[in-house]
C-alpha cells in the first residue's frame, strides 16, 4: 500500500530522538561538574557568604533593657528606667556606637555619671524582650527575670547587640569621612599609576619590538625581575631611598615618600612587566605591509605613528591600562609598607579585620572594592571580544630598520627603565647585608637570622617553597584538565558557558577579598570544611583559586591550537578518551603546562593579600613573613627575606628553563619533521 506526500505531512511528529551518551562524554561531563563543584565551593559560596555578612547588622537596642537602682541612704527611689531613657538623660553613646559589629559590647556602668564600684548601691537589670542579652563577666545572661547585682559586679556587665539584616553598615561607611576617602584614593591613585606605568610600558615595548638597539635579550629579563618579589619589596626600597633616613631623601625637595608618591612609585615597578608584557604581544604582530604602504605614500614617521602604531596596538593598550588598574586598587602590601597615613581600600580591610576586629565592616569594604575591579575586569573583557585579528596569512611580520640616532635613543631610554628595575633590587639586598643602617654600613649576614625574628622565621621561608610546589602541581591539573573538558566536550553547550564563566570570575576578585571571604566560608563551626582552616590546604585552594583565570585562558589557548580531529580519530580507533588525554593532549601541550605550574608557582611565593588573613602559626609564609617583620620594625630583615623570595623564584625560573628543554625535546620530537 502505498501512502502518498500529502499523507505523510498530515502524521503526527514523533518525539525528538537525542542520541546516547558515550561513555567517555558521561565521563567528560562528570570531570566537569566535580571542577566546577570545586569552583562553586571555594569561589562562589564564600563570596555569597560575604555578602551576606556586609548587610549583617549589630546594633544595641537600649529599650530591650530595664534598670533598677537602690541603695540605703535613699538616694535611688527604685524607678525603673529602660536603657533608652538612660541613654537620653546622659548621652553617653550615639548611633555609632550602638552600631557594633557581633563581638560589640557596651559598658552599662556609663549610664551612673557618679557611678563608683566601692559603693554600697545594689542594682538590677533584665531583658524585655526575647532576643535581648548581656553579659556579666564571661557569663551570658538572656532571660527576662530581673538580676540584682553588687556595685563591683555592675562595673563588668555589658550589652551584647542583636543581629538583624539591613544597610546600616553601608551607610555607617559613607558617612565616615576617613573610610569614604579610601574609595577616592583608591581610585585617583590606581588611575595615576595606570597612565604612568602604560605610558612607561609601551614605549619600552616599542623600543624593544621597533628598533634594533643592542641587549633587547637583557632588556627583557630585566622588565621581568619585578614579577619575582612580592609588592612590599619596592615599598621597602623606596623607605632606604627616600625614607626619613633615605640615601636619596633630598630629591623629594621636603616631601614625604609615605603616602600617594611612595604608593605611586611602588606600582609602577611591580605592575610595570604585566603592562610590558601585554604591550609587547601586540606591538609584535604588527603587519609590515601597512608600515611599507606609509613609506611609499611618504607619510612621515610621526604620522605614521598614530594612524598605523596606536590603532594596531590599541587592544593592547587598553587591556594593559586595566589589568594594571586591577593591580594597584587590590593590592595590600605595598601601601600597607609605605603609605603612611594614606588609607585605601585595601588597607581598610585590613585594618577593620585584624585592627579592630570588625569583619561585618570588613566585608562592607570588601563589597566595595570589587565594584571598581569587577568594572575594569568586564570593560576589558568587552574590548578583547571586539577585537579582531590584525595578522593574516598574507601578513608580512615587520622588521625595523637600523638607525643610529633613534636606536641609541632607546637605547638610554630602555637602560633608564633597567637602572630603575635594577636598581630597586640592589637597594634591597644592600640593605639586607648592612648591619644598622645608616649608622653601621659594615656587611654582616645577621639579617638573615629570621629565628631571632617576629614573622615565623626560616620555618615561614621554607612553607613558602611547599605552597609554591603544592600549587603548582595540585593547581595545574586541575586547571589544566578542566581546561580540556570544557574544550573538548561534545555538545552541553550551556554546562561548558556556565564552566567557562566560573573560570573567568576569579581574575575579578581581589586577593583580599577572597581571603576574608575564606574567613567567613571556612571558619564557621557549622561548615563541615572547617576543619581545613589555618592549615596548609586553604593556603593551597586559596591560591589555586586566586590565579586560576589566568592559568585557564593558558590552557584553553594551547588547546585550541589542537584540531579536534584528534577526538574523532580516538572515538575511531575506540580509544578511551582519557587515554588521549594522558598520551597526545598532554605532550603535545606540555609547554603552557609547563608555564601554567611556573606561574602558579611564583604568585604562591609573592602573593600577600590572598593569604594574610589565613596563615596560622604552623602555616606562616615568607611573604606574611615580610609583612610582620616591617611591621614590627625590623626592614633589614624583611628586606633580606624579600630577596630570598626574589633567589628562589629566579632559581626556579632557571630550573624551569633548564628542565623545559629536556622535557620538551622528548615530548615536542614531532615538531620538528
Amino acid at each position: 500500500m502505498s501512502v502518498s506526500s500529502t499523507e505523510l505531512s498530515q502524521l503526527p511528529a514523533g518525539p525528538n530522538v537525542k542520541g546516547k551518551l558515550s561513555r567517555d562524554d558521561l565521563v567528560m561531563r562528570g570531570g566537569m561538574a566535580v571542577i566546577a563543584l570545586y569552583l562553586i565551593v571555594t569561589l562562589a559560596l564564600p563570596l555569597y557568604t560575604m555578602l551576606s555578612k556586609s548587610f549583617s547588622t549589630y546594633q544595641v537596642q537600649l529599650s530591650q533593657y530595664e534598670f533598677q537602682v537602690s541603695d540605703e541612704d535613699g538616694i535611688y527611689d527604685g524607678t525603673i528606667f529602660t536603657g533608652t531613657e538612660l541613654n537620653n538623660t546622659t548621652g553617653v553613646y550615639d548611633h555609632t556606637d550602638l552600631s557594633t559589629g557581633a563581638d560589640g559590647r557596651l559598658p552599662v556602668s556609663k549610664f551612673f555619671p557618679d557611678f563608683s564600684f566601692r559603693s554600697s548601691v545594689m542594682y538590677q537589670l533584665r531583658n524585655t524582650a526575647e532576643g535581648g542579652r548581656f553579659l556579666v563577666g564571661s557569663t551570658l545572661h538572656d532571660s527576662t527575670e530581673w538580676l540584682e547585682v553588687d556595685s563591683n559586679t555592675f562595673r563588668r556587665v555589658q550589652l551584647r547587640p542583636v543581629k538583624a539584616r539591613g544597610i546600616d553598615n553601608f551607610v555607617n561607611y559613607f558617612s565616615t569621612p576617613a573610610l569614604f576617602n579610601s574609595i577616592k584614593n583608591s581610585l585617583w591613585i590606581s588611575l595615576l599609576s595606570t597612565v604612568v606605568t602604560v605610558s612607561l610600558a609601551f614605549w619600552f615595548a616599542y623600543a624593544l619590538n621597533r628598533s634594533c638597539m643592542r641587549f633587547k635579550g637583557l632588556f627583557r629579563l630585566v622588565a621581568m625581575a619585578p614579577i619575582l618579589v612580592p609588592s612590599l619589596l619596592p615599598g621597602i626600597a623606596l623607605v632606604y631611598l627616600f625614607g626619613n633616613q633615605g640615601m636619596l631623601k633630598e630629591l623629594l625637595f621636603g616631601a614625604s615618600i609615605y603616602g600617594p608618591i611612595g604608593i605611586v612609585i611602588g606600582s609602577v615597578f611591580f605592575t610595570f612587566p604585566h603592562a610590558f608584557l601585554i604591550i609587547s604581544t601586540a606591538l609584535a604582530i604588527s603587519d609590515g605591509r601597512l608600515y611599507e604602504a606609509a613609506t611609499s605614500l611618504r607619510a612621515s614617521p610621526w604620522r605614521t605613528f598614530w594612524t598605523v602604531t596606536i590603532p594596531g596596538a590599541r587592544y593592547g593598550l587598553i587591556s594593559a591600562a586595566f589589568v594594571v588598574f586591577n593591580l594597584v586598587i587590590t593590592d595590600f602590601g605595598l601601601p600597607k609598607v609605605i603609605g603612611g597615613q594614606f588609607n585605601v581600600l585595601a588597607v581598610d580591610i585590613y585594618k577593620q579585620v585584624i585592627g579592630q576586629q570588625n569583619f561585618e565592616m570588613g566585608a562592607v569594604v570588601s563589597v566595595i572594592l570589587i565594584i571598581p575591579a569587577f568594572f575594569a575586569f568586564g570593560i576589558d573583557r568587552m574590548v578583547q571580544s571586539k577585537q579582531v585579528s590584525s595578522l593574516t596569512a598574507r601578513s608580512v611580520p615587520f622588521e625595523p630598520k637600523p638607525n643610529s640616532k633613534t636606536d641609541s635613543l632607546f637605547f638610554v631610554y630602555c637602560s633608564i627603565i633597567g637602572l630603575f628595575i635594577i636598581g630597586m633590587l640592589a637597594v634591597c639586598q644592600f640593605a639586607a647585608l648592612i648591619k644598622f643602617w645608616p649608622y653601621d654600613l659594615s656587611l654582616s649576614l645577621n639579617n638573615y637570622q629570621f629565628d631571632k625574628m617576629d614573622g615565623g622565621g626560616w620555618g615561614s621561608y621554607f612553607n613558602s617553597i611547599k605552597l609554591g610546589l603544592l600549587t603548582a602541581v595540585v593547581g595545574t591539573s586541575i586547571v589544566f584538565f578542566g581546561a580540556y573538558l570544557v574544550e573538548k566536550s561534545n555538545g552541553f553547550l550551556v554546562g561548558r558557558a556556565a564552566f567557562q564563566m566560573l573560570a573567568m570570575l576569579p581574575m575579578a576578585i581581589p586577593g583580599m577579598v577572597l581571603g576574608l571571604a575564606y574567613i567567613f566560608f571556612f571558619n564557621n563551626p557549622s561548615n563541615p570544611m572547617s576543619g581545613i582552616y589555618g592549615t596548609m590546604a586553604i593556603l593551597v585552594i586559596c591560591s589555586v583559586t586566586h590565579f586560576y583565570t589566568v592559568s585557564h585562558l593558558t590552557a584553553v589557548t594551547a588547546l585550541k591550537q589542537m584540531d579536534r580531529e584528534f577526538e574523532s580519530v580516538s572515538a575511531s580507533l575506540k580509544q578511551p578518551t582519557m587515554k588521549l588525554f594522558s598520551r597526545v593532549t598532554v605532550p603535545v601541550c606540555m609547554p603552557s603546562v609547563l608555564d601554567i605550574s611556573i606561574y602558579l608557582f611564583v604568585n604562591a611565593m609573592t602573593t600577600v593579600s590572598a593569604v594574610v588573613f589565613l596563615y596560622s602559626p604552623k602555616t606562616s609564609l615568607a611573604s606574611i613573613a615580610v609583612l610582620n617583620m616591617d611591621d614590627a620594625g625590623d626592614i633589614a630583615p624583611a628586606a633580606a627575606m624579600g630577596m630570598m623570595i626574589f633567589y628562589t623564584n629566579a632559581a626556579a625560573r632557571i630550573i624551569h628553563l633548564i628542565a623545559s628543554k629536556g622535557l620538551l625535546a622528548k615530548t615536542q620530537a614531532w615538531r620538528k619533521r
